[in-house]
């Protein structure tokens, strides 16, 4: 395994902060797969930033709030090791229902009040949309979100799921550290038109999904509370196929040596200077193993023999479902 004091920090994006290669994504320790453990989620938080992880993922929707103020309390006593990137404008419902999206200037700076309160910090380190508003110019979002960083509020501004026209006319009111968008061996849509502007722009990308919600780790649904049962490849036939495909990642990792967990985090990284993985941990024994990923070096030989073995024209559904799709900007 690479040891800390080899490990290079990331520049994300032409604006934005130097950052650990990898980030530690809070989602999962909310409920979005299932129950889990709030003391072993703060111990993994710990953890983390222990082990040099700086960048913490969460969005002020994930549980309803639950998930910043779980981070809040993980981070009160260092907060100076943590950079806190935060997702808004979901709307939930009692009912844990999804209500559509706010991104209006009011909207934008009454989440804000209320994520600076729950995490018990001055400022949020990079914020950012979770989805575009339809109705709502990207102009007025960020205009908002810039007003912010003026005041102190707000570091920097990133994006979250858009494509290359938002992602011009964003970068035109503010710069833009990152781009949050899911990619992974199986999920490489981003690739075609969206990284060329990205690299064009000087925009970082913060991967989410490099493990595909676990797909490519051999995870399971853990059922009712888990929404990946909701997911087109989490289902039927479809799981059939993917795990097929599982299977040939398993072969390929076996033969480094490594898990398929840590080969899928290896690819990811090897995409470029300006990509940081998210990884999902919700235990340490999962951040342990995502960590070691960083040890792993991928020739262009290598990367190429990967991505031959698992084309994403075999891999069996979409990544979300349809009506989440037609929402997405990025997939248009």
């Amino acid at each position: 395994m690479a040891t800390q004091s080899k490990i290079t920090p990331r520049q994300l994006g032409a604006h934005g902060p130097k950052v650990f290669p990898m980030a530690l994504g809070c989602m999962g320790m909310s409920g979005m797969y299932g129950p889990s453990d709030e003391t072993e989620s703060i111990a993994t938080i710990h953890e983390a930033l222990d082990r040099g992880i700086t960048l913490i993922d969460t969005g002020d929707f994930y549980g309803m709030g639950h998930n910043e103020l779980l981070i809040g309390r993980a981070i009160k006593d260092r907060r100076d090791k943590a950079l806190l990137s935060v997702k808004f404008g979901a709307l939930r419902g009692p009912d844990a229902s999804w209500n559509g999206y706010d991104a209006r200037p009011a909207a934008v700076k009454n989440f804000l009040a209320y994520s600076l309160n729950r995490l018990g910090v001055d400022h949020i380190d990079i914020y950012r949309p979770a989805r575009l508003d339809p109705q709502v110019p990207i102009e007025e979002t960020i205009g908002a979100i810039r007003d912010m960083v003026t005041a102190g509020y707000v570091r920097y501004i990133g994006l979250s799921e858009v494509g290359p026209d938002t992602l011009r006319r964003a970068q035109a009111v503010h710069p833009i550290s990152d781009l949050q968008i899911e990619y992974s061996l199986v999920s490489r849509g981003p690739e075609a038109a969206i990284f060329p502007v990205l690299a064009e722009l000087g925009i970082g990308v913060t991967a989410y999904g490099v493990l595909s919600r676990g797909l490519l780790s051999g995870s399971s649904t853990t059922g009712k509370g888990d929404f990946r049962s909701y997911l087109p490849r989490f289902s039927g036939e479809n799981l059939v196929q993917n795990q097929r495909l599982v299977g040939v990642l398993k072969t390929l990792a076996a033969d480094k040596h490594v898990s398929p967990t840590q080969l899928a985090i290896a690819w990811v990284l090897a995409k470029g200077q300006r990509m940081v993985p998210v990884i999902g941990a919700r235990k340490r024994v999962q951040l342990d193993e995502s960590l070691g990923a960083l040890g792993i070096e991928l020739s262009a030989s290598e990367l190429k023999d990967i991505e031959a073995a698992l084309p994403p024209s075999e891999v069996a559904g979409a990544r979300y479902g349809e009506h989440q799709l037609h929402q997405l900007d990025s997939e248009r």
